[in-house]
């Protein structure tokens, strides 16, 4: 059988022969048995991860590279070396070194179990107390709404050629990975992992870029923010009914609910707040909404090198 991975590429010099060694060292040894080939992506990167993996594929006829025109984000990158795999089981896999490799004969085991989807998810990982902090944060927010999803989430996935058939099938922009992979229905099993530290160059997934994935998986992948404008309404409707009822009382009694100005001030900052907020959450879907009327594809290939 044949194993494909991708392996998204963004400024990863001095990572990709080493990763590259690494996979093919494992199909030398413990999975000897079957073929494989690997899907470089290089998404716009400006030092030298290029020419590193063009010249890996002078070495290795398993060797697979495509090439962007611009940056379009490592989702895109997946996205096209997806499109590009021919494997009965696809591997998405870093560049960077921090999923460990010697995880792949387990993987594989799993997958000839019968798994149709294998995950490795993250159960630590060795980044900086912020990147840890906005990862349990964020995680758990999403699983509010995809409680199958685990703690920690998850890149390093097998996905079998049926379940990627079925993923490549959704047509639509600011895909969220994790979600759309679980969202399929096949059969999955999990392993855990510690996600190493990265030794080599320096993570281009900076605050940004996780933020726009975390508002693509919200926004894309649940209903919760519609759900959390419609409570926050619900509520501060019945607390402007009560406020109203304790005014009226007041009144028939004589009294004067306040003292000047403050109360009106603090209650229209407060409900124009929320209703920026809300604005501001409906914009987000109506600019999705947008992007999917312009039907602009989610990248644009410079050559491929298959």
């Amino acid at each position: 059988m044949k194993i494909s991975f991708v392996v998204a590429v963004y400024h990863n010099e001095g990572a990709l022969a080493k990763t590259h060694e690494k996979i093919r060292s494992v199909f030398a040894g413990d999975l000897a048995e079957h073929e494989y080939e690997i899907v470089f992506v290089d998404d716009g990167s400006k030092d030298g991860s290029l020419q590193e993996i063009l010249s890996l594929r002078e070495q290795d006829p398993c060797v697979k590279v495509i090439t962007f025109t611009r940056n379009f984000g490592q989702m895109a990158a997946m996205l096209a070396g997806f499109q590009e795999a021919t494997g009965d089981a696809v591997i998405n896999i870093s560049a960077d070194l921090q999923d460990p490799v010697e995880l792949i004969p387990q993987v594989v085991e799993k997958w000839q179990g019968g798994a149709e989807i294998v995950i490795c998810y993250r159960t630590d990982r060795a980044d900086t107390l912020a990147a840890k902090l906005f990862s349990r944060f964020a995680y758990a927010v999403l699983r509010m709404s995809l409680p199958q999803i685990p703690p920690g989430g998850f890149d390093f996935v097998l996905m079998d050629r049926k379940v990627m058939d079925a993923f490549n099938a959704i047509d639509v922009r600011h895909r969220f990975f994790q979600g759309d992979l679980l969202w399929t229905g096949y059969r999955t099993c999990f392993i855990p992992y510690v996600r190493l530290k990265r030794t080599i160059g320096k993570s281009q997934y900076n605050f940004g870029k996780k933020l726009k994935n975390f508002l693509d998986a919200v926004l894309d992948a649940s209903y919760l923010p519609i759900r959390f404008i419609s409570l926050v309404g619900v509520i501060t409707s019945l607390l402007g009914v009560l406020y109203s009822v304790s005014i009226v009382i007041s009144w028939l009694r004589g009294e004067t609910p306040f003292a000047g100005w403050a109360p009106i001030m603090i209650a229209v900052l407060l409900v124009g707040g929320l209703i920026m907020v809300m604005l501001g959450v409906i914009g987000e879907y109506v600019w999705r909404i947008n992007e999917e009327v312009r039907k602009r594809p989610n990248y644009v290939v410079r050559n491929k090198f298959l």
